[in-house]
């Protein structure tokens, strides 16, 4: 994020319920191969169909961490940069499953869930899916927005 053409969320602008950003994040298996050297992840699940099914999945899947990061990319871009995102987390709950002939899209919807005006924080649930189906639960992020003391603190 270019701090210099977009402006960080301001807490008196902010309301649980707002959805404050949507994604689409499309993945291929030369972005799995690409993940994987980048990551030291080479779990053959993450490249090789074969050896994938051998194991009883359907094909290649993503890397849970790939999906996470994109996730949380939506929440990094909303704050204003990942120096505003005090926490994240989440519980991986379906694979990505990635075909060779089309890849996969993951779609990801961040809305706020709480705002504390005392902590200067805002918590994000995050609703992360795949052909419908939720792939990341208790996805969260808490970040820090301007308009409170303890925010402008952590600049």
């Amino acid at each position: 994020m270019n701090a210099a053409t977009s402006r960080r969320p301001v807490l008196s602008e902010v309301a649980a319920g707002d959805v404050v950003g949507r994604r689409t994040v499309h993945v291929d298996r030369a972005r799995l191969v690409e993940y994987a050297a980048a990551s030291g992840d080479r779990n053959r699940i993450h490249w090789d169909e074969r050896f994938a099914r051998s194991v009883g999945l359907p094909d290649v899947i993503a890397h849970g961490m790939f999906t996470m990061g994109a996730a949380g990319e939506v929440a990094s871009h909303w704050a204003g940069g990942p120096q505003h995102v005090r926490s994240w987390s989440c519980r991986f709950t379906h694979p990505v499953v990635v075909s060779d002939d089309g890849g996969a899209d993951i779609e990801v919807v961040a809305t706020v869930t709480r705002v504390d005006a005392e902590a200067g924080e805002v918590t994000l649930g995050i609703e992360v899916t795949h052909d419908d189906v939720k792939v990341l639960g208790r996805a969260v992020a808490v970040v820090a927005v301007e308009g409170s003391d303890s925010a402008e603190a952590g600049r």
